[in-house]
């Protein structure tokens, strides 16, 4: 794990308010927490956790609000909404990511910046096996946002916030430790690969709504990652294998040795996941189709 610098308490706390999303993170959200204490308003925005989260952010000293999770961009937008924020810039964080003082000091001076901008990117240093990863560095998402100026695009699953105007990109990221073991991300990718099927349906059969992400692939982070996936899932064929080749060689996977071979083929499988469940949406009787129907046709 890495080895984050303290973040002093002697300093003035940042003016801003952040929501750390839980559902059971009972072994992060104690790390996340220390790591956001430079922070002036921290809340943990908890899906009902049968775990020890609650408690162990209590005692942390964060404000906790519970509801009940139906879908990651309607879920955060209730908490944009409903939640008794205290400052007027917010920054999304997940419980198994860590803020930095580095990270700090550029959100003080973008949060007091009368200038600044409506929103900026974040980049993920993401840890696997003890190390970070090559494959997935920078992996840029639009995390702190000022109020009342963005909000999630409507999609169930990989949603992007959007914002009035151009954003910016901050210098320092976040780091994302992940420290609940593989049946953990199989758990959570079996999810993720359903809701992404969902999406894929909808984009190939014309159901979509328009989307608030621009599809460019000569654009930096969500624009360029959106043209990829809309391309790969309406021409590319084989495309499990095409994403393993993607992430091991030009995104330099292959660096990162064994850790860089097992991540791409479990990215590989994910592909290939969400591949099989499109090809069950097709079929209006199949136990897929039963159970997103609602999601389908809306």
């Amino acid at each position: 794990m890495a080895n984050l610098p303290d973040t002093t308490s002697d300093i003035a706390k940042v003016p801003v308010s952040v929501i750390v999303l839980t559902k059971d993170e009972e072994r992060n959200i104690g790390i996340c927490l220390d790591s956001l204490a430079w922070a002036d308003d921290v809340i943990v925005f908890d899906s009902h956790s049968t775990d020890r989260t609650v408690e162990i952010a209590t005692e942390k000293g964060a404000t906790v609000v519970a509801r009940k999770f139906d879908n990651f961009a309607a879920h955060k937008n209730w908490a944009i909404d409903n939640l008794d924020l205290r400052h007027n810039w917010i920054f999304f964080v997940d419980a198994d990511e860590r803020g930095t003082p580095l990270l700090a000091e550029e959100t003080r001076q973008i949060v007091t910046d009368p200038a600044s901008r409506n929103g900026y990117y974040v980049a993920g240093e993401n840890w696997l096996w003890g190390k970070p990863m090559r494959a997935i560095y920078p992996n840029f998402n639009l995390r702190l946002i000022r109020r009342g100026k963005g909000r999630y695009e409507d999609r169930i699953v990989h949603e992007h916030m959007v914002i009035e105007g151009p954003a910016g990109y901050l210098k320092n990221h976040l780091v994302h430790m992940d420290d609940k073991g593989i049946e953990r991300w199989y758990d959570r990718h079996n999810n993720y690969s359903s809701m992404e099927a969902v999406e894929a349906w909808r984009l190939l059969n014309a159901h979509e709504k328009e989307s608030s992400i621009t599809a460019r692939i000569t654009a930096r982070g969500p624009e360029r990652r959106r043209a990829l996936k809309q391309f790969a899932y309406r021409y590319l064929p084989a495309r499990p294998i095409w994403q393993f080749l993607y992430l091991y060689i030009v995104k330099r996977g292959i660096l990162d040795g064994r850790r860089g071979f097992r991540y791409c083929v479990l990215k590989m499988f994910y592909e290939y996941q969400v591949s099989l469940k499109i090809e069950e949406l097709n079929d209006p009787d199949s136990p897929m189709s039963e159970k997103y129907r609602h999601l389908l046709n809306r």
